[in-house]
């Protein structure tokens, strides 16, 4: 029960991290049974509709449920100690934004077990996606699901952007939080943006599936590519959704483990604000082959070229923040350093893919497929591999086995290159996307068959980290407050784990990298702003579960109301949207007890506040 109703910022990271891990072994599985039916030609270990399935599962889980709930989950575990506050502004908020989207993704894989997954890829174009292609209710498993998650990555983003913008500890200005506090401030103005305009898309295609809607049926006078502007206008500020927290990542591990201050903080800070900014000028570079016409192309093309500038310049900073430091090569700083010039790799092929006339070649290629994966698993799943290794023993108290780790961190590397980097020349050659096989003599066997190799490495690599996790859990917690002696930031000044309070006293932020300040000046702590006094704390709550379930209710209600019941009470339930209706009955009931009751939360004393290892059990 404890996990189920908590709202402490910390559990509910390393739910959204349980739930995201777990999502992200389905995904992996999805990918090893697409690399296992393309490793020869005219293989036929799948279908060709299972293969569309897996195609679309893949995509679909990997971004949405669990690249965004592993960022999550370092943002609630790390964003809050990092700026001194005591949790997030908004902690019931925080649960629901976990059980909104864990209800939505498991909505989304109980397709597989109903008659057929979504299969009209990752992006679910139109018309491919509309009633006409697509008739069973995969494709509405998708619609729902995504909305019933989305629910719940933005009430998590306007969660950050106000504790980030209300909770910093005295001192803590702007230009002193640490870059990966940053980089989540910018992440939740991109969500609160961006996430909007896929619920419309969403909504407009569920209005098209489920009550006859015209948004995007040609036949009926609907526009198809309608639906692509509105997905890619969300879609591209996603991948720097993604993106941008790793970036804050690595800046702290490397500057951790080079025993430097970062090189160019506020350039740093800069490039960040305008990737983001830029972010959502570009979305059409997806659609070059669309028919937008030369000047819609050049547009985007010189503003797609744009963003690499700011990217630069991370790049740059970070090379020099190494340069002529103490550098240990820990696992986190190994994914760390890894990350650079695969992330550089990948900003290559996209400057490439920005050229419109180069992209009319490579568009829908195996190129893309190429360029993608360099920027997303290179980028981002290195970056949360560091992340992980880094803030683990904060997040649990205990330091993950280095051993293990680096054999982790070697077979994963090597699987990746070998996955991803022959898909280039798949894609020069002419291989296509979404290809369920393929002929033989078309020179395309022997890269597809190493491509498969790589991504079983990667797949062993994904095993040693759980391994890992499984041997380091067994031992006791006793990691100290500053596991890595060179913890610059405030989270590395309390215990590991975090109490439940965070900080007994709030701490005054004197400068940058404020522990490492601390240190400096010969002290072991940080200064306390405020005397010793009783802590007011949100008292947990059952309501965000229940919303979750109602809203699951109400998604498995709507898709099926429309359908052939033999049972005349099943056909009553169902065609007339009464289950549709109860299940946001639940959830309205959820908001209204809410409302009426008044939770004023709970005080931790001074006397139960035990110097150094939190709260007396």
């Amino acid at each position: 029960m404890d996990w189920l109703t908590t709202v402490d910022h910390k559990k509910i990271g390393i739910l959204y991290l349980i739930a995201g891990g777990f999502f992200f072994l389905v995904g992996g599985l999805e990918a090893l049974m697409i690399r296992i039916q393309l490793w020869k030609p005219l293989n036929d270990f799948v279908a060709a509709h299972t293969f569309n399935e897996l195609l679309t599962m893949h995509g679909t889980t990997m971004i949405f449920l669990a690249a965004m709930p592993i960022i999550f989950a370092l943002m609630n575990a790390i964003v809050p100690l990092q700026i001194g506050a005591r949790d997030v502004a908004f902690p019931f908020v925080n649960a629901i934004g976990f059980w909104t989207f864990f209800a939505g993704g498991v909505l989304l894989n109980v397709s597989w077990f109903a008659g057929g997954a979504p299969d009209a890829g990752w992006t679910s174009y139109a018309p491919l996606a509309t009633p006409t292609f697509s008739g069973g209710h995969g494709v509405d498993y998708y619609v729902i699901g995504l909305q019933i998650a989305g629910i719940g990555t933005l009430v998590g983003g306007i969660n950050f952007l106000a504790t980030i913008i209300n909770m910093r500890a005295p001192g803590m200005s702007f230009m002193r939080m640490p870059m990966f506090t940053w980089t989540a401030f910018i992440t939740s103005a991109l969500i609160l943006f961006a996430f909007p305009a896929l619920t419309v898309g969403l909504v407009a295609m569920m209005f098209d599936r489920l009550f006859g809607g015209n948004f995007f049926e040609p036949t009926n006078g609907g526009n198809a590519v309608l639906w692509e502007h509105i997905f890619w206008i969300f879609g591209h500020p996603e991948v720097y959704i993604l993106i941008l927290p790793a970036f804050g990542v690595i800046s702290e591990v490397i500057s951790t483990f080079s025993r430097k201050r970062l090189f160019g903080y506020s350039s740093m800070v800069f490039a960040t604000v305008l990737i983001g900014f830029l972010g959502f000028m570009v979305w059409a570079h997806h659609m070059f082959t669309t028919g937008l016409g030369p000047v819609a192309n050049a547009l985007f093309s010189i503003a797609t070229m744009l963003i690499a500038v700011p990217t630069g310049i991370k790049i740059f900073n970070w090379l020099f923040t190494m340069w002529g430091g103490s550098i240990r090569f820990t696992t986190a700083n190994l994914f760390a350093v890894g990350f650079v010039p695969t992330f550089v790799m990948g900003g290559v092929t996209g400057v490439m893919l920005a050229a419109a006339p180069a992209d009319f070649q490579y568009h829908d290629s195996y190129f893309v497929v190429a360029h993608f994966h360099y920027v997303i698993v290179g980028g981002l799943i290195l970056g949360l591999f560091s992340g992980l290794f880094y803030w683990w023993p904060k997040m649990f108290g205990r330091v993950l086995n280095e051993g293990l780790g680096k054999l982790c961190f070697w077979t994963f590397f090597i699987g990746f290159h070998l996955t991803f980097f022959v898909q280039h020349f798949l894609g020069l050659m002419g291989m296509p996307r979404r290809v369920w096989t393929y002929l033989d003599g078309q020179g395309f066997n022997n890269l597809n068959m190493i491509s498969t190799i790589g991504a079983f490495l990667m797949g062993l690599g994904t095993i040693f980290f759980l391994l890992n996790i499984v041997i380091t859990s067994l031992k006791p917690r006793n990691a100290v407050n500053d596991p890595w002696e060179d913890g610059r930031t405030l989270e590395w000044s309390i215990p590991s784990p975090a109490p439940e309070y965070n900080f007994a006293q709030t701490p005054l932020v004197r400068g940058y990298d404020a522990f490492w300040k601390e240190k400096m000046d010969g002290k072991k702590e940080m200064l306390p702003a405020e005397p010793l006094g009783s802590i007011h704390m949100p008292s947990p709550s059952i309501l965000p579960l229940i919303m979750a379930v109602g809203l699951f209710i109400a998604g498995l209600g709507f898709m099926y109301g429309k359908g052939d019941y033999g049972d005349g009470f099943k056909a009553f339930l169902f065609n007339n949207h009464i289950v549709a209706i109860l299940g946001l009955a639940i959830t309205l009931a959820c908001m209204f007890l809410r409302s009426v009751y008044d939770d004023h939360g709970f005080h931790i004393e001074p006397d139960e506040i035990t110097g150094d290892k939190g709260v007396k059990a």
